[in-house]
């Protein structure tokens, strides 16, 4: 038999496909999307909508910036208070009368109730103590003061009477206007003379001591000996009259046992002796009764500092901890709000083949991106303010390496929880669904 002829220009007859599986060629490929698409449709996204993005990135500048100017601030005033601590407070004891006195000292009129007669010169004698001088509001109520013996005068109103040791002065470090200041000679004789702050003198009318004025407190006068023009401790004098303590004893009786009418001794130290001579002056006044006196020494310098730091730290953290979750609360909203309005077109990317998790990363990578240029905007924004502060107060900013490097990381990490739910609502809308809408 003769073969069939082939047909010019024909191919042979292929056999029927399966239609159970299709032939590699006809297949369709998976859709892909690559990081440079990503991030291309990402900005295009948040490009699109120029003023929400930007209202978005409030919540989480403001967080972030908090979170670095309140970290840096914190070190820099924590970095102050080592140099600001005062010099002042850190050579200042004070030595409070307990209100119980020692037996037999009643009778010595030269004595405060609990201090001795030589209280300055024992104190002043320790090692670490330069000066010490005892002292206590007269215990005189509504004292008349004036510059006239006139009954019922009293020009003086509202300054302070005080009854001080003569080593007084040279513990509160005072700067004299006029005069002098009364001594040992003046307490031992019990001499009626008064030194003047220099606001009370003024209130007074008193600014010159050549014509030896005088003082009245309910009628007993005071010749002025000096004027006060400024101290360094005991600020209050300066709008008070002091008086010899033996003076004053005499003339109104001891100090009340009340806390604000109590006798007290400024001792002024050498720097770094404070808490040695607070440890010792008791003794020394009283070696048989120290426990009459409780001593007062400045807080340590350091432990002060870490103190403040930490309370600082702990209140504005915090502040900050809310501003974050302010700004994912936003970032989170907008992006939710975005997914809704866009349905249609993520109705279209999944028709067209996009698989769910292109459009999870999309949204994703907006919020993402987001959070980190608020986390860059308010790092720049935390760092500016700390500089600025510092440069204002004449301080050395001190910014911390681990505040300020991972403070964009915080943005991002931010944006990114946020981002989650958003971006698996977008995930989850279908395609029919979406394009009816």
């Amino acid at each position: 038999m003769k073969s069939p002829l082939k047909r010019p220009g024909r191919s042979p007859e292929r056999p029927p496909r399966s239609p159970e599986r299709p032939a590699a060629d006809d297949r369709v490929p998976l859709s892909r999307l690559s990081l440079a698409d990503l991030f291309g449709e990402a900005l295009s996204g948040m490009v699109q909508r120029p003023g929400r993005s930007v209202l978005t990135l409030l919540g989480t500048v403001l967080g972030v910036g908090a979170f670095v100017a309140v970290l840096g601030l914190t070190s820099t005033a924590s970095g102050q208070i080592g140099k600001r601590f005062s010099l002042l407070e850190n050579t200042t004891v004070t030595l409070v009368d307990n209100g119980a006195p020692a037996p037999g000292q009643r009778g010595d009129p030269r004595a405060p109730v609990d201090f001795p007669a030589d209280a300055d010169t024992r104190v002043a004698g320790l090692n670490g103590a330069r000066a010490a001088g005892v002292y206590w509001p007269a215990p005189l109520e509504n004292p008349r003061i004036s510059s006239s013996p006139a009954a019922g005068s009293d020009d003086g109103g509202g300054l302070g009477l005080y009854a001080a040791s003569p080593g007084l002065f040279d513990a509160m470090e005072t700067g004299l206007q006029a005069g002098t200041t009364y001594n040992r000679f003046h307490a031992e004789h019990g001499m009626r003379v008064a030194v003047l702050g220099s606001t009370a003198a003024a209130r007074l009318g008193i600014s010159r001591l050549d014509a030896q004025p005088a003082v009245f407190v309910n009628g007993v006068g005071f010749t002025v000996i000096g004027i006060i023009g400024d101290t360094r401790r005991l600020p209050q004098t300066l709008l008070g009259v002091l008086v010899p303590d033996t003076t004053a004893r005499t003339l109104w009786g001891d100090p009340q046992p009340l806390e604000q009418g109590r006798a007290r001794m400024l001792v002024r130290t050498d720097v770094g002796a404070a808490p040695l001579v607070a440890g010792q002056a008791p003794t020394a006044l009283r070696p048989e009764q120290p426990g009459l006196f409780a001593a007062t020494a400045p807080p340590d310098p350091h432990g002060l500092r870490d103190s403040v730091a930490d309370d600082l730290t702990g209140l504005f953290l915090l502040l900050a901890a809310i501003c974050l979750v302010i700004g994912a609360v936003g970032i989170a909203n907008t992006t939710l709000v975005a997914v809704l309005e866009r349905t249609g077109e993520i109705g279209l990317r999944r028709a067209l083949g996009a698989r769910p998790r292109h459009v999870a990363a999309q949204f994703l990578t907006e919020s993402t991106v987001l959070g980190t240029l608020g986390g860059l905007v308010g790092t720049a924004i935390g760092v500016a303010v700390v500089v600025s502060v510092a440069l204002a107060r004449d301080w050395t900013a001190v910014l911390q390496t681990w505040t300020v490097l991972p403070a964009p990381l915080a943005g991002s990490l931010v944006g990114l929880l946020a981002g989650l739910y958003p971006s698996l609502r977008a995930a989850t809308v279908e395609p029919a669904e979406a394009l009816r809408r």
